[in-house]
């Protein structure tokens, strides 16, 4: 079993939930030009005005059930959830359909609550309940042969309108090294801040990387494979030069379109500063190794 991660954030650096919410209305007034960049900086507390909690699927990007920001929140309720499989294949000892409700039952003791730096247009730091993924790759027994590990998002026509137009290549797809997929910060999130994931957010197991641009972050997912190669995603399927294969948070390296180079925090005001974004988001320390000898601009 690998080593755990000792999680250094505190209950007074996760962002106020009342300020997570309300990040429709502060990116929606946000001058043009906000770059999505991973977040590195601790969020600040802000008061401000009180939302339900509908308002944390109001701005999503979940391409299945629509492009605008409010599509998913409209729609992703026809997603059935329950039951659910997870199909676990490739490279591994003990290939099979692995149903949430076992999953969560072994995970049990393991799940825990995850204080991550995270990002949704703006740096935030939330808190995530889950497990880490190499637990979930240990039940299916990961063969030596394994390079990588593939995911891919559930694919429902009748339940999910976004796929009827040819904006991705359907089904989602991502992928991790398997070094990545197996370190301690890499978790499998079934809840925020308390509360089981919303469909619109990935119900009901989702992936988060934490180093990664939200490009990482795959919902829904029903398949993880193990293999020798490296395995495609949606984005650098859909735009190579624009979306690399890693995704490592770089301020060093802009996107074409914009600049990663800094963030602005959410419960900092609309109005605050805008501050240097770190490196790998600031788990350099845990991660940086993973990348040793690689050219990562060359790499993005």
């Amino acid at each position: 079993m690998a080593h755990r991660w000792i999680n250094t954030l505190s209950d007074t650096d996760v962002t106020p939930e009342v300020a997570f919410l309300n990040r429709r209305q502060m990116i929606a007034g946000a001058a043009a030009g906000v770059g999505l960049s991973l977040m590195a900086q601790r969020a600040r507390a802000e008061t401000l005005e009180p939302n339900n909690w509908d308002d944390i699927t109001t701005y999503n990007n979940y391409y299945e059930f629509g492009t605008d920001k409010g599509d998913p929140a409209r729609n992703a309720r026809t997603l059935t959830t329950k039951p659910w499989s997870v199909t676990i294949d490739g490279l591994v000892d003990r290939p099979g359909d692995y149903a949430f409700d076992e999953i969560m039952a072994k995970m049990t003791i393991e799940e825990r609550l995850y204080r991550f730096r995270c990002v949704e247009a703006w740096s935030m730091v939330v808190p995530w309940n889950g497990f880490e993924l190499a637990d979930l790759l240990e039940l299916a027994g990961v063969q030596s042969g394994a390079k990588y590990v593939a995911f891919e998002t559930v694919l429902r026509p009748d339940e999910m309108p976004g796929v009827r137009y040819p904006v991705l290549d359907w089904p989602y797809v991502e992928g991790l090294r398997l070094d990545e997929a197996l370190h301690p910060l890499t978790i499998m999130a079934t809840g925020i801040y308390g509360r089981d994931i919303p469909n619109q957010n990935g119900a009901p197991l989702r992936l988060v990387v934490p180093w990664k641009y939200g490009f990482k972050s795959i919902k829904s997912v029903v398949r993880i494979t193990l293999t020798d190669k490296e395995p495609p995603t949606s984005w650098n399927k859909a735009n190579a030069g624009e979306y690399g294969f890693y995704s490592n948070v770089n301020p060093e390296v802009s996107h074409p379109r914009w600049s990663q180079a800094t963030e602005r925090q959410i419960g900092g005001g609309l109005f605050s500063s805008r501050v240097p974004t770190l490196m790998f988001n600031g788990y350099g320390d845990e991660v940086a190794g993973l990348y040793a000898g690689m050219d990562l601009k060359k790499n993005f």
